[in-house]
């Protein structure tokens, strides 16, 4: 409890004191029966989020996950490729030479991480090819998140781990099936490289790969049969954008479009975003104006965290996990 103990006794007002209640809301949420989606936005897989993560899934202490499609993969990419990554600390001084000479080494930089091109990237599309084309041949259909699962269950890339296992979230949520929400998976490499695939005639089906209409049918189904009044759904974002205004529509979409009207609102909310409150950004907005969307209630416990997630998030799942 030595984290949990620092944070209670040194964060006490503004949005340090924000951080505590967010906290101890999610721990409240969990016990009173409810359960917890976590969505993310940014790269908080490169960030290397899931050293945390991947223990609240163990923990159940998240039920189900909404991310981007870069989310998704840069958590295996780290996993098979974290030794050729490379740190450029002076990120800020980088001229267009520089980040051309990154280019030629085929090292792709997110803030002040490269990512390698052949070590990561290609790797994880010389195993998940085979899978696709496996699919698009025999006439069946998955998620994106299910490929990533049928690969990581094969043990194909195991021979290329170069982290501890137990601190890849990919690995924790296979290993339990945890339900992914991946919207605009397209908007990521391999999304481009799957296109490439389709357009290539490598893979004859575009609809092997099932779409983000079909993703938000597979929520609606979850969250009807797993939300109850006894059992709420609380929604914890990181950041803002797809991965989080994707799934908490479900719920109006459930009321208004489906009048399945018995459905609880969101029972917990929480928002970490450094997006300060701006004219017409999801990132920005107040949770109050999502009840005049039907997402939240007026009652509804809300918090809004505005800080870095790389430091904020940590320490909130510090507290949950009892660190």
């Amino acid at each position: 409890m030595q984290i949990t103990n620092f944070i209670r006794h040194h964060f006490r007002h503004f949005n340090a004191a924000a951080l505590v209640d967010a906290a101890d809301g999610y721990n409240k949420h969990l016990a009173d029966g409810g359960k917890m989606m976590i969505t993310l936005a940014g790269a908080m897989s490169t960030a290397e989020m899931g050293i945390q993560l991947a223990e609240l899934i163990r923990q159940d202490k998240v039920q189900i996950i909404s991310c981007t499609g870069a989310n998704l993969e840069e958590d295996i990419f780290n996993l098979v490729a974290h030794d050729f990554y490379e740190r450029v600390p002076h990120y800020r001084d980088l001229t267009a030479a520089d980040e051309h000479e990154l280019l030629k080494r085929h090292m792709n930089r997110v803030t002040d991480t490269c990512i390698p091109e052949e070590e990561a990237m290609r790797r994880i599309e010389h195993t998940v090819l085979k899978h696709w084309e496996k699919a698009d041949q025999a006439g069946e259909a998955y998620f994106p998140h299910e490929f990533f699962y049928q690969i990581l269950k094969s043990g194909d890339l195991e021979q290329y781990y170069q982290i501890d296992p137990k601190n890849s979230w990919m690995l924790a949520a296979a290993e339990k099936n945890l339900p992914i929400i991946c919207p605009g998976w397209e908007d990521s490499t391999l999304g481009n490289i799957y296109a490439g695939h389709v357009i290539s005639g490598d893979i004859k089906n575009v609809h092997t790969m099932k779409t983000g209409i079909q993703y938000m049918m597979y929520l609606a189904d979850w969250y009807t049969k797993t939300a109850t009044e006894e059992s709420k759904i609380g929604f914890f974002q990181i950041g803002g954008g797809i991965a989080g205004d994707f799934p908490i529509c479900v719920v109006p979409m459930l009321h208004q479009d489906l009048q399945r009207h018995e459905v609880p609102l969101w029972g917990y909310f929480c928002q970490i975003s450094d997006s300060t409150t701006s004219y017409g950004s999801y990132s920005g907005a107040v949770p109050n104006e999502k009840i005049t969307w039907g997402k939240l209630g007026e009652k509804t416990p809300k918090f809004i965290i505005e800080s870095d997630a790389t430091i904020v998030a940590p320490l909130v799942f510090a507290i949950v996990l009892g660190q």
